[in-house]
């Protein structure tokens, strides 16, 4: 097993101080694209929060807001033929695998023209041509779904990869032990990433796991792991990167985790509790916000102008607008078409 020297500290600590790491600047077209992807995930996210808090959406979110590194690093390495599986907290990576806002606003104001055609939600937004397998309510959930799609991959012949995304508790979960366990056996072209946020629901990893780390736990199942810095996209992408190419050409299952922090409670902007972290560890995780430390070293390194990223903001500010306009001029499912697409065995 290789595990790499890690990155991130306790869960209740930010993950490291630099603004640099050991990994080079990428070439400014990957530049570009990581920091679109995390701005992206961002606006959709504070805007989906906005009109959650406001009564304008049905029932309520989980939102990604922090840990927007995580989804565009890993993504930026995949095709569309790649299949990602995903969770409760899942709008960043149908955001960063390629989701369109007008489809994912649609389907959280429960209207016909969402990725499920309103009947699926916040948890279950899915679009199979970009390789969206769906997100999961049911925490480790997604987990065998994507080994599954890993196996039907190499049963078939091809090189493309699938990637399962978790939290440090679903770790804790049967299903990752017994999926992580058949990808290992049968060599699977899968790559496990965990974003270990520091938290289950409320709970610390501390008070969950007695390991630090969910990526000593592969050793168990016979597959490499590395732990990056989950603030920080180019490491994220670089890591998964290596995972990806290693599971292409053959080489079997790997684990990633990633550092990370989800700057909202549980799920919502204002959350349900307020006592099982301090709003000081909060402030300190943003300090190293992904996004503000890819602007700050890409401007600094002469690779990227601060006028061509705040014109990113401003393009994704108004896909969001319109998308948000065009969700709710969309009809609401037709009551006479309830059991479309419902299906018995």
């Amino acid at each position: 097993m290789v595990t790499t020297t890690e990155t991130g500290a306790e869960p209740v600590a930010p993950a490291g101080q630099a603004t640099k790491t050991a990994e080079p600047l990428p070439n400014r077209e990957v530049v570009l694209d990581l920091h679109r992807r995390m701005v992206r995930i961002r606006q959709f996210e504070t805007e989906a929060g906005r009109l959650m808090e406001g009564g304008r959406l049905p029932g309520f979110l989980h939102l990604y807001v922090g840990q927007e590194a995580v989804a565009a690093g890993a993504m930026s390495n995949l095709r569309d033929d790649d299949q990602i599986s995903s969770t409760h907290r899942g709008h960043g990576h149908a955001v960063a695998k390629g989701a369109q806002f007008r489809q994912m606003f649609a389907e959280l104001f429960g209207r016909v023209d969402g990725y499920c055609k309103g009947r699926g939600g916040s948890m279950h937004i899915n679009d199979l041509s970009i390789g969206m397998l769906g997100a999961n309510g049911i925490v480790g959930g997604g987990i065998p779904i994507a080994v599954g799609a890993a196996f039907a991959a190499k049963y078939r012949g091809e090189d493309s990869v699938a990637i399962p995304f978790f939290g440090d508790g679903a770790s804790n979960i049967g299903a990752f032990h017994e999926a992580a366990n058949m990808a290992g056996i049968l060599e699977l072209p899968v790559v496990f990433v965990c974003e270990n946020n520091g938290y289950a629901e409320f709970t610390a990893l501390r008070d969950h796991m007695k390991l630090e780390n969910v990526a000593d736990r592969a050793v168990a199942y016979g597959m490499p792991s590395e732990i990056c810095d989950g603030m920080d996209a180019i490491e994220v992408r670089a890591a998964v990167g290596r995972a990806v190419d290693r599971a292409r050409a053959g080489g079997g299952p790997s684990l990633v985790e990633a550092k990370t922090y989800r700057y909202y409670d549980h799920q919502g902007v204002k959350g349900l509790r307020k006592t099982y972290r301090t709003q000081e560890e909060v402030e300190a995780w943003k300090e190293r916000d992904a996004i503000k430390l890819l602007e700050a070293r890409a401007v600094a390194e002469g690779v990227v102008t601060e006028a061509e990223f705040a014109q990113i903001w401003a393009e994704v500010d108004a896909d969001i607008a319109e998308s948000v306009a065009f969700a709710e001029n969309s009809p609401y499912p037709d009551t006479a078409d309830i059991a479309l697409n419902v299906y018995s065995v």
